[in-house]
């Protein structure tokens, strides 16, 4: 009986959870991630560089006794570099077994974006599409929704998960 209520609730977890993406903005852009992977938002701290890795990836931080890697979005995405200030955010998202954190340039919102306002990304450029799941539609915004799984690619994680060992 407690397995089937614990199943129950899960599901009740996931319900609540669809359709709900973290929004934050690179500059002029809005890009969301599905709420489903972010563990905590934090705000920037001192990061420490560790050698040999893609250049994406800043470095490390010590967040409450865990070491995480950092990667920072505008370089990942090939946007200009801009100077950290007291908006930019660390988005720690939990994928494939991995706990990362997104630089960011702000955090926005968490909205409810429904299953028919997605819409497939336009083929525009291959390779910033590898990282776009969708674009949601809310009012007059567009949002670009990331798939989580994408961002890093076996190489990247297998260099990440080295590093941290």
């Amino acid at each position: 009986m407690n397995e089937e209520m614990n199943i129950v609730q899960e599901d009740l977890e996931e319900d609540t959870q669809k359709g709900k993406f973290l929004t934050f903005c690179l500059g002029e852009e809005s890009y969301g991630i599905d709420i489903m992977y972010v563990t905590e938002i934090v705000g920037i701290q001192p990061i420490t560089v560790v050698p040999e890795l893609p250049d994406f990836i800043k470095g490390i931080i010590n967040l409450r006794g865990t070491i995480i890697p950092v990667m920072d979005a505008r370089v990942k995405f090939k946007k200009e570099i801009k100077q950290y200030n007291d908006r930019t955010c660390i988005i720690v998202i939990d994928v494939l077994d991995l706990s990362i954190g997104i630089i960011v340039d702000a955090v926005s919102e968490v909205l409810n974006i429904s299953e028919e306002n997605i819409v497939p990304p336009p083929n525009l450029n291959a390779g910033a599409r590898k990282y776009i799941k969708g674009v949601g539609k809310s009012e007059n915004n567009v949002t670009l929704i990331l798939d989580c799984e994408t961002l890093l690619d076996e190489n990247e994680i297998d260099e990440i998960k080295g590093s941290n060992e």
